[in-house]
């Protein structure tokens, strides 16, 4: 069955995914003491299914996070209050890669802790670190998934990294 679906995602919702990155390298510099500049963000629709999907990809030795369109957008139709939660969880996670650690057992534990230090054990943004697969419903669309027909340029997302810009660069 295939499915038409809107790609477009929300000005709202681009504003929270910048004030969630400015909000995980706050965290990240009072957890690990470390942090970097100059990072961009790319949306692209990467699609989903019931069996799991990639959140975001942070191509080593690159400055840009791309995050994965089709969990943002389907979040926003069922559950918008997760959006924040999911998006922190996701960019802290693609931040812990940029700062050059990239084992993903590794990440996905310091995701962990440093969403528990700050969160504490039941905040959504820990219940995201330290099991995803519970919100899927909210994720993932039921109709066995959905993926791109073809390749899907990456939208980059304006004023991103903003704490790290000079005025007088801009």
């Amino acid at each position: 069955m295939k499915e038409n679906i809107n790609t477009n995602i929300d000005d709202d919702v681009k504003d929270d995914l910048i004030d969630a990155f400015e909000l995980v390298k706050k965290l990240v510099r009072k957890s690990e003491g470390r942090s970097r500049a100059g990072l961009m963000l790319g949306l692209q629709e990467l699609g989903a299914s019931l069996n799991g999907f990639i959140g975001a990809y942070y191509p080593v030795s690159s400055n840009i996070i791309v995050m994965n369109k089709t969990p943002i957008r389907r979040i926003n139709e069922t559950y918008p209050k997760l959006i924040k939660p999911y998006s922190t969880h996701i960019l802290l996670h693609e931040y812990i890669h940029s700062l050059g650690i990239i084992d993903e057992t590794i990440t996905r534990q310091k995701t962990y802790e440093i969403s528990r230090e700050h969160f504490g054990e039941e905040h959504l943004v820990t219940k995201f670190s330290r099991n995803m697969e519970q919100f899927f419903p909210f994720l993932v669309y039921p109709f066995y998934g959905w993926f791109p027909q073809s390749e899907v340029p990456i939208e980059l997302i304006k004023g991103f990294d903003k704490s790290s810009i000079n005025n007088y660069i801009a």
